[in-house]
């Protein structure tokens, strides 16, 4: 373990990230340092800029915590190792070049691929896909449709949310949703949208979160910690081993069949990107 003092790191950090979201004092807070290995130095504007957008107070706490640890442990293990290779060990301007040529290669011929074929995938193609493969589309893990809102304990008017998660009033959801667009600390609709139940669970308190065959028997679900209420609606359920809907797997089906077309494409590219070169005279033999 590290002798660093998290505390003390993620409270400065907390008292600065006011102050960094304000264009006046943002260049003074992100240039202060956190923890620094040797020479290199990772600072709260870096750190700040990593914590992803929408995470809870708590949440934003672990992460920069796991964030603050990788990166002194890489650190460290990219010290050893200038100090442990040669020079011709520490020489990778080669490999480097060969990465950026495959990589921008592979990415030319993907949007490439993206266009010329995404575009010609129907639905009708996935659906066929989807019958004559259906039992590859078995769920690993349940699924859910419904509605996630935490709002804090301090929050105006709260005992409302417990009645209206509960609907299923046309009214009384736009209701809801002004409520939280206004008060919520997260507003989560994805009524139209299936999610992993796994994940569904992870944005709750950790002593809070039940099995996820729980919401197979149970519509609504409501847990609190020290700050937050947390309301949870299903609307809909399908558990683990059952067959995917075709939607939640859409996006998979579609990349494997252009996957399927991305042999024979390649080989055109390829014959196509040499006669253009001969006709346009890029490429000189001696």
């Amino acid at each position: 373990m590290f002798s660093i003092n998290y505390r003390l790191v993620i409270l400065g950090l907390s008292l600065g990230l006011s102050l960094l979201t304000s264009c006046s004092s943002s260049d003074d807070v992100s240039g202060e340092p956190v923890v620094m290995v040797e020479n290199n130095t990772l600072t709260k504007g870096m750190l700040f800029h990593a914590i992803p957008d929408g995470l809870m107070p708590e949440d934003s706490i672990v992460f920069a915590q796991e964030f603050i640890n990788r990166w002194v442990r890489s650190e460290l293990l990219l010290r050893k190792a200038e100090l442990n290779l040669n020079a011709k060990e520490k020489d990778v301007e080669v490999l480097l070049d060969e990465y950026r040529r495959s990589l921008l290669t592979h990415k030319y011929q993907q949007k490439l691929l993206d266009q010329k074929y995404s575009p010609l995938i129907t639905d009708g193609d996935i659906r066929k896909y989807y019958s004559d493969m259906r039992d590859n589309f078995k769920l690993p893990n349940p699924i859910a449709k419904g509605l996630l809102v935490i709002v804090a304990k301090t929050a105006p008017n709260v005992d409302e949310v417990d009645r209206l998660y509960r609907s299923r009033r046309a009214e009384d959801m736009v209701e809801l949703e002004s409520y939280c667009f206004q008060n919520a600390a997260k507003y989560d609709n994805f009524v139209d949208d299936w999610r992993s139940v796994d994940v569904i669970w992870s944005k709750l308190p950790v002593a809070e979160r039940q099995d996820a065959s729980y919401l197979q028997h149970n519509t609504f679900y409501k847990t609190n910690d020290e700050l937050y209420y947390y309301y949870l609606s299903v609307n809909e359920f399908i558990g683990t081993n059952e067959f995917a809907p075709v939607e939640y797997v859409k996006n998979s089906i579609k990349a494997i069949l252009l996957n399927k077309k991305r042999l024979e494409f390649l080989k055109q590219l390829d014959a196509d990107l040499y006669d253009e070169a001969l006709t346009e005279k890029i490429i000189t033999f001696y």
